[in-house]
């Protein structure tokens, strides 16, 4: 349960009415991620109630095109919360959109650069076709990173720009691609059928702030108690599958959502939290430090421009605090 403060409950005394009836929220969802481990989550909260605890609903949207798209679907009305990446809604708000990051999902995500199994190091890669995300995406940021650690430069390589794991684990087994960045169960599966992990993103990027919740600055406002108990759910979602006590329960989820085997989900929570790597919020916290790192690579990127913003510019942590998350 969420413990809240006692000027907390006070603030929202004169919600109870409003609370008493459900609200339901249009999510916008990036379609690849529907059956991933990164929407774990949501699937959490609505299989063990949070949501419904908080009188709240979700209407699951996907929105086609990607996660580029999330925010522009958000600013025109079509959702009223939306995952996104941090590079997409930090671009937009620079460019005048009213959205703003209200909860943390990924924080430090583990991507496997996977590849052919007769690939052996990175030094194989020369001259070779690597499947990566748009170059805005932290994906493609970290794994760049990472190829440069191991001694390859831009020009040591040749890219193709695909926007989503299934995609690229598509490439790579039609034998197109050489290497691509998968994350979990897909890294997982594919070195059990014989593919190679060269590396991890963790290597070259320690500290991310990979994706958000964002909802407008208006709608926020003007539902208030709805965000507070939508953040609340989520922050005992993340708890519960971080709770070791509950670890079966949570294996048993990621099957369920996934369709991978009980021995990819096992070892999926493994890497997360054995030790832990900063992959999931501990509560739908927003790593500011994290976020500040997105900042900085956009900046060397040349995606914004100096002066760099401060992260706060992009966040508004007032559910977070209600909620007792942050």
């Amino acid at each position: 349960m969420i413990f809240r403060t006692f000027a907390i409950l006070v603030a929202l005394a004169g919600f109870a009415s409003a609370r008493a009836e459900t609200v339901t929220l249009r999510f916008g969802q990036i379609p690849s991620t529907v059956h991933a481990v990164s929407s774990l989550y949501l699937y959490v909260a609505e299989k063990q109630g949070f949501f419904a605890r908080e009188n709240v609903a979700i209407d699951a949207v996907q929105i086609p095109g990607g996660t580029g798209n999330m925010v522009a679907t958000l600013d025109r009305g079509e959702v009223d919360v939306t995952q996104t990446a941090t590079p997409y809604l930090i671009q937009a708000v620079l460019a005048g959109s009213p959205a703003v990051a209200i909860a943390g999902t990924t924080a430090n995500p583990i991507y496997s650069l996977i590849a052919k199994p007769q690939i052996k190091d990175f030094a194989d890669l020369k001259g070779k076709l690597v499947g990566l995300s748009l170059p805005i995406d932290t994906i493609s940021i970290s794994m760049r990173k990472l190829l440069a650690l191991k001694g390859l430069g831009d020009a040591d390589y040749r890219v193709k720009e695909l926007v989503g794991s299934p995609l690229r684990a598509a490439c790579l087994k039609s034998g197109e691609c050489d290497a691509v960045p998968l994350g979990q169960p897909d890294d997982l599966i594919a070195v059990r059928d014989g593919y190679r992990r060269l590396g991890l993103s963790t290597e070259a990027v320690a500290s991310f702030q990979f994706e958000v919740i964002a909802a407008r600055h208006d709608f926020a406002e003007s539902h208030g108690p709805a965000l507070i108990g939508f953040v609340s759910a989520l922050a005992d979602a993340f708890r519960f599958i971080r709770d070791p006590a509950h670890r079966d329960d949570a294996v048993n989820a990621i099957v369920a959502l996934t369709g991978a085997s009980d021995e990819v989900a096992r070892a999926t929570l493994a890497l997360y939290l054995d030790p832990d790597r900063g992959v999931l919020p501990r509560q739908a916290e927003i790593d500011l430090g994290g976020l500040t790192q997105v900042i900085g690579f956009m900046g060397e990127g040349g995606t914004i421009k100096p002066p760099l913003p401060a992260p706060e510019k992009f966040v508004d942590l007032q559910y977070l605090r209600a909620a007792g998350a942050q």
